[in-house]
């Protein structure tokens, strides 16, 4: 991991210390997944087979998930990891249930009712990326929050493996939390099938999960096309940064950032502290564990793009924080509650020592759909709110409309809007005959 003092960099380089990696090759990037849409919706099914056999070296002969392989799939699971993924599910289902919105109605002048009332998204596309390490746990990340908020069909697009199956765990969190059809779809292609629909794939209207670089610059061009799909947020490649003080412990940092560096070799990792101390302990630390991980390689991947930056303050390292928006904020400090008043910009925030960013990938119950890429600065993480669309509605009363008719009449006006002002005193003067002495 390169390490930088933070106040020795200009604002170029302090640009340069939190750049994210993908974006260095960007501009290529998006015109081979603009390709790659452009040939799902021209030849649909055929595509995404050639696209299947070429990506994920597997033929199939069709795309959907058929009941016996869930059978199969539930069949060859342990025990042990099939009570796992009920008893998170349970968790993500209990915290979103408690943090769903809720339908308002308040009485904002006599004879005025205003409500916001919720409606479930009719159709959604799931995408649980299944590539050098697949992800049930996002399966139920997506899935429980869909079936909460009532969605009337849910979709799951996951990579086949090399033997034409998708992973076994992901299909039985499917299962397990009510996803209605699951397709062997990995990339860029499974994002354009959803958005767009072909013969076997149906069109959804909002596309939800994480993924590679890919994944991401397809979510971002279906959805800024108005034939496309919305999405969730454009979530990429994982990133963490930990915000550790002189007492942190050198070991448990060096563990949170490499349960980052191991997603991929795309993914970032940054610890900001105002020790020397700390940060050389750590780096020792991470170069000790990693040697001993399975997934070594690719975390060495991606410390190569990460960072160690010496601040002179944890206040400092909080701006720094808030600058770069993470994906997932650390803070190893002495009470780090006190802090947390100074998070503005972050996906989710795991306080203390005993609080590992893995807790909150799997069994928490908070959602590790979160925004990557800095786009912590203006999006949210999934939640039940995300499948849902809330309708304000109005009624008013003859008497309300006396109450605010004037008051609407005089901004129309204001406003050169002619209609505006009659669609009022049309009404106001017809109610002034009604009360009118014969």
């Amino acid at each position: 991991m390169k390490r930088l003092v933070w106040n020795a960099l200009d604002e170029a380089g302090r640009e340069v210390a939190l750049a994210r990696p993908v974006q260095t090759h960007a501009v290529g990037l998006r015109e081979v997944v603009r390709r790659i849409i452009a040939e799902v919706r021209r030849h649909g099914d055929e595509a995404l087979l050639r696209f299947t056999a070429s990506y994920d070296r597997c033929v199939l002969e069709r795309l959907e998930v058929q009941p016996e392989e869930f059978d199969e799939a539930e069949a060859a699971l342990d025990p042990a990891l099939k009570a796992a993924i009920r008893e998170a599910a349970g968790r993500i289902e209990a915290f979103h249930r408690a943090a769903a919105p809720v339908s308002v109605a308040v009485d904002t002048a006599p004879g005025v009712r205003v409500e916001r009332v919720l409606r479930p998204i009719d159709r959604v596309g799931l995408y649980v990326p299944a590539g050098s390490a697949p992800l049930p746990s996002t399966a139920l990340m997506l899935g429980v929050p869909a079936r909460i908020a009532g969605c009337a069909e849910v979709v799951l697009c996951s990579p086949a493996r090399v033997d034409g199956r998708c992973d076994p765990a992901v299909l039985y969190a499917a299962r397990v939390v009510g996803v209605h059809r699951v397709f062997k779809l990995g990339g860029a292609q499974a994002i354009a099938a959803m958005a767009y629909g072909t013969a076997s794939v149906p069109r959804c209207d909002k596309l939800f999960g994480p993924g590679n670089a890919w994944v991401t610059e397809a979510k971002v061009q279906v959805s800024i096309d108005p034939r496309g799909a919305a999405i969730d947020m454009p979530a990429g490649p994982s990133e963490v940064l930990v915000v550790a003080d002189a007492q942190a412990d050198a070991a448990f940092v060096a563990a949170d950032l490499l349960s980052q560096a191991e997603h991929g070799p795309d993914s970032q990792v940054l610890l900001v502290s105002p020790s020397d101390a700390l940060l050389d302990a750590v780096a020792d630390e991470v170069e000790r564990q990693c040697a001993a991980l399975p997934r070594a390689g690719i975390a060495h991947g991606a410390l190569a793009h990460s960072r160690l930056i010496r601040v002179d303050s944890l206040a400092q390292a909080l701006e720094v924080s808030n600058r770069y928006a993470p994906e997932h904020l650390i803070l190893q400090v002495a009470e780090p509650r006190a802090w947390l008043a100074r998070v503005t910009s972050a996906g989710s925030v795991f306080l203390g020592a005993w609080t590992p960013e893995s807790v909150g990938d799997y069994a928490s119950g908070s959602n590790h759909v979160l925004p990557t890429y800095g786009y912590a600065r203006s999006h949210s993480g999934v939640s039940v709110a995300s499948f849902q669309k809330q309708i304000s509605v109005q009624e008013l009363t003859p008497e309300g409309l006396r109450a605010i008719g004037p008051c609407t009449a005089t901004l129309a006006a204001a406003e050169q809007l002619e209609a505006h002002r009659r669609a009022v005193t049309l009404r106001l003067a017809a109610l002034d005959a009604e009360v009118s002495p014969a």
